[in-house]
C-alpha cells in the first residue's frame, strides 16, 4: 500500500497566515482595472480562477477592462488610423464602431470565462453571475487645443446605487470603458479612468490596477509603499507613459476616498493573492492613510510584544521580562504596528534619583525589530520619538544598556559611559552577569 503524500506545511503555514486577510476582506468592495494585453495573454486564465476564488471568500469585485491595443491591432489591419493626442485616441466613426465591436466582444468572452464550471479545473462547480449595463454616463471630453476629440469622452457619472445592488446580489459587475450619455450617444472612455471614477463613487475598499511595470524611486528600486505625496513626488521618476497616468488615477483615488490603491504587475501569476493575502503583498501600495504608525502601547499589545522580543530575550540580546512585568509597565512602551502586527517596540521610564537631586532621569530600554523589517530606520524612529517624550519631563540625560548594539547606538548620537556613572537606584539594579554596556545622551 502507497501511503498518500502529506499536504505541503508550507501551504498550511500560509493558508493560516492569510487566514486574517480572509477575514477582513469579506464583503468588501473592490475594483479591477485589467489592461487588454492582459485579456490576450496566458495570463488570463489564471486571472479568472483567482476573481473566481475571491467573489467566493465573500468579495464584491467590479472589473474594468481596456482596449487599446486590440482597437489598434483592428484599425491596421482595414488600412485605418486614428490620432492618439495626450494619451487619448480621437475617437472618430470609424474608430467608434471598432470599439463598440471590441467591446462586446471582450465583455462576452469575460462572462463566459466567468461561467466555467468545468471537472478537474480549479474552477469546478464554480459558476459566477457576472453582470454589465449602462452604469457610466458619459460626456464628450470636448476640444483641447483647438483639437476636436469627437467620440471621446470622460466620466459624468457613476451610478453607484445601481452597481451596489448587483454586488448586494453577489454578481461581479464588469464595467467596459464605454460611457452613455443623456441623449443617447455612445462615448470611448478610457478604462483607467472608468475604474478610478467607479472605486471613488463605490468608496470602495480598493483599487488594483495591473501594470506591465511597478514605478521606481532615484535609485530605481521598486517602490512598494507610498503616500499619495510620495508617489506624487516621484511621477518625475518614471518613464513610462502608460504608467505615470496609472500613477495620476492612483493618487486621484487614495484623495478622494479610496482607501488603498494598488498596482500589480500584471506578469506575476501570484500578484494579486499575493497582494491581498499576506502582509507585505509585493506590489506597489499608495494610500492616504498611514498604514503603519507608532502608538503607546495598551494592555492587549503585550501578546504581540512579547512574540516580537522573546527571540531576542533567548539570545541574550534583551533582558528577560515576564508578562507581569510588561503588563505592569506597558504605559512606558510605545509600538510601531503595521496592519494589526507589533512589528517594532520601546520603553522609556522615567525616575528621580532620590540620593542626590531630585531631577529625572530617563532610561530608553526593551528596543526590539521584526527581524522582516530591520535595517529600514524603524528603532531611530522608536528612539527619536522617545527622546522627545523624556524631553517633556525636563530630562537632561537618557541612557540606555545594551549587549549587541553598542555601535549603533553611538551612531544615533549616545557615548559610551560606565556602570558607575548610572544613578545610585538603577547601579543597585546593574546586572553584573549580562555585563551590558552603559550608553548616555545629553538631551
Amino acid at each position: 500500500m502507497v501511503d498518500k503524500p502529506k499536504t505541503n506545511d508550507l501551504t498550511i503555514q500560509w493558508f493560516r497566515e492569510a487566514s486574517p486577510y480572509i477575514n477582513a476582506h469579506r464583503h468588501s468592495t473592490m475594483v479591477l482595472c485589467v489592461p487588454d494585453t492582459l485579456l490576450q495573454s496566458e495570463q488570463l486564465d489564471n486571472l479568472i480562477h483567482d476573481l473566481t476564488l475571491l467573489s467566493h471568500l465573500g468579495i464584491r469585485l467590479v472589473l474594468g477592462f481596456g482596449l487599446r491595443s486590440q482597437v489598434e491591432s483592428r484599425l491596421a489591419a482595414k488600412q485605418k488610423t486614428t490620432q492618439v493626442a495626450n494619451g487619448m485616441r480621437v475617437t472618430d466613426d470609424a474608430a467608434l464602431q471598432e470599439i463598440l465591436t471590441i467591446a462586446g466582444r471582450v465583455r462576452t468572452q469575460l462572462e463566459a470565462r466567468l461561467s466555467m464550471g468545468l471537472p478537474n479545473t480549479p474552477m469546478a462547480g464554480a459558476r459566477l453571475s457576472v453582470c454589465s449595463g449602462n452604469f457610466i454616463t458619459a460626456q464628450p471630453y470636448g476640444i483641447h487645443g483647438g483639437l476636436d476629440y469627437q467620440h471621446t469622452g470622460s466620466v459624468r457619472q457613476v451610478h453607484s446605487a445601481e452597481i451596489k445592488s448587483q454586488l448586494t446580489n453577489g454578481n461581479i459587475v464588469i464595467l467596459p470603458p464605454l460611457g452613455y450619455s443623456l441623449t443617447g450617444d455612445v462615448f470611448n472612455l478610457a478604462a483607467q479612468e472608468v475604474a478610478t471614477q467607479t472605486a471613488i463613487a463605490l468608496r470602495a475598499d480598493k483599487l488594483l490596477f495591473l501594470v506591465p511595470t511597478l514605478p521606481v524611486d532615484e535609485q530605481q528600486h521598486t517602490i512598494h509603499e507610498a503616500s499619495v505625496h510620495a508617489m506624487e513626488q516621484a511621477l518625475t521618476q518614471q518613464h513610462d507613459e502608460v504608467l505615470v497616468r496609472t500613477l495620476k488615477n492612483a493618487t486621484h483615488a487614495a484623495r478622494n476616498g479610496v482607501d488603498r490603491v494598488h498596482l500589480l504587475d500584471m506578469n506575476d501569476p501570484n500578484a494579486l493573492l499575493r497582494e491581498l493575502f499576506t502582509r507585505d503583498g509585493g506590489s506597489t501600495l499608495i494610500t492616504a492613510k498611514n498604514w503603519e504608525h507608532l502608538r503607546q502601547a495598551t494592555a492587549q499589545d503585550v501578546n504581540g510584544i512579547i512574540e516580537l522580543i522573546t527571540p531576542l530575550q533567548e539570545n541574550g540580546a534583551l533582558a528577560y521580562r515576564t508578562r507581569e512585568q510588561l503588563e505592569l509597565d506597558i504605559d512606558s512602551f510605545i509600538v510601531c504596528e503595521r496592519e494589526g502586527m507589533i512589528i517594532a517596540c520601546a520603553a522609556l521610564f522615567i525616575a528621580h534619583d532620590k540620593a542626590g537631586d531630585e531631577k529625572p532621569y530617563a532610561e530608553i530600554a526593551c528596543v526590539a525589530t521584526h527581524p522582516d523589517y530591520r535595517g529600514q530606520g524603524r528603532a531611530g524612529e522608536l528612539i527619536a520619538h522617545l527622546e522627545n517624550k523624556a524631553r517633556t519631563y525636563h530630562v537632561g540625560m537618557v541612557m540606555l544598556l545594551s549587549t549587541r548594539a553598542a555601535h549603533w547606538f553611538i551612531e544615533q548620537g549616545y557615548a559610551e559611559a560606565t556602570p558607575q556613572d548610572l544613578p545610585k537606584p538603577r547601579a543597585i539594579e546593574y546586572d553584573k552577569q549580562r555585563n551590558s554596556k552603559v550608553f548616555t545622551k545629553r538631551l
